[in-house]
């Protein structure tokens, strides 16, 4: 049976801002006192597998040769995010190099369009309104002395006006959870999004004159990226399995508390390293030592360092 995409918000993402009309809207809900770009003057110019094969951006676009935005979609928010448009700029500006013919080399100074980024957030939660590659860095003798810096605005979708497109694809994004919620990834559950979302109009035209493209983007019968998860979930599966066993093996031979407490340690480092939170290592220590809830927590903080 066909499943609904996990990644259905970044592929309509991608969907929706390639059609420079919506791409225009963009950028106006970006720079609302500039009326004098029209969709000519907009050139979509979003990367694809540069780098390495799996990065690429979700947006980029050129206004008039004299400005480039680089536009992400986050449903979950990391402040890593500067470094990744900070890759995402320096491949951009690249391809621009190149497209131009500049030589670097030459005496002749070379010109770049300026730059904005951009996160478009349709998580949960408080997240900064910037994020700065410079917060990632050993600050040097001078903080105030910041040789790299990349700079991404965060956007959270709360214009006043409800036809705002950052807005509305806000909106789809949280339509698109809270359906998926109550039905599961099904087919069915793709089409409430989209029958609700137009009738709360969002995306309204996009979606109905597009709907069959948009379902069958966000229907898929096999996705890369649910196999990927499932890969990973596996490795993760195996590691801490590994983990359990190897204090099992330390902790419990031959009963001695000597080597208990060295399976207990090993146990603490091996599901530590796995990235579990602390009350999943608290709840393997009960489980494989017998140990009590207050006595489980305190060897977690014991060994957790």
């Amino acid at each position: 049976m066909p499943r609904m995409k996990r990644t259905v918000k970044d592929s309509v993402f991608t969907y929706l801002f390639q059609d420079p009309q919506y791409t225009l809207q963009l950028y106006k809900s970006l720079h609302a006192e500039d009326d004098s770009v029209e969709e000519k003057d907009i050139e979509v110019i979003t990367l694809t597998n540069v780098l390495v094969d799996d990065i690429y951006n979700d947006l980029g676009f050129l206004v008039k040769d004299r400005l480039i935005v680089l536009v992400e979609a986050q449903s979950t928010f990391s402040r890593n995010i500067a470094y990744r448009m900070l890759l995402y700029m320096t491949a951009t500006f690249n391809a621009y190099a190149d497209r131009e013919k500049m030589d670097s080399h030459s005496h002749k100074e070379l010109h770049f369009p300026h730059a904005e980024l951009y996160v478009i957030y349709t998580g949960e939660g408080e997240v900064p309104a910037v994020c700065r590659f410079s917060d990632l860095c050993e600050k040097g003798k001078d903080e105030e002395d910041v040789d790299v810096e990349t700079r991404v605005h965060v956007l959270r979708g709360d214009a006043a006006d409800k036809n705002d497109i950052v807005r509305q694809y806000v909106r789809f994004c949280k339509i698109a959870d809270e359906e998926r919620r109550k039905g599961g990834p099904t087919v069915e559950t793709v089409k409430r999004i989209i029958d609700r979302c137009i009738e709360e109009g969002v995306l309204p035209i996009f979606l109905a004159s597009r709907r069959r493209e948009v379902e069958d983007m966000m229907v898929v019968l096999f996705d890369e990226k649910k196999v990927r998860e499932i890969h990973e979930y596996n490795v993760r599966k195996d590691a801490l399995e590994e983990g359990v066993e190897k204090g099992r093996a330390e902790g419990m031979k031959k009963g001695r508390a000597e080597e208990r407490e060295k399976g207990i340690s090993a146990m603490v480092a091996t599901l530590k390293r796995l990235a579990l939170a602390k009350n999943t290592v608290v709840q393997e220590l009960i489980r494989n030592f017998q140990l009590s809830p207050q006595v489980a927590e305190a060897k977690v903080e014991q060994y957790w360092n």
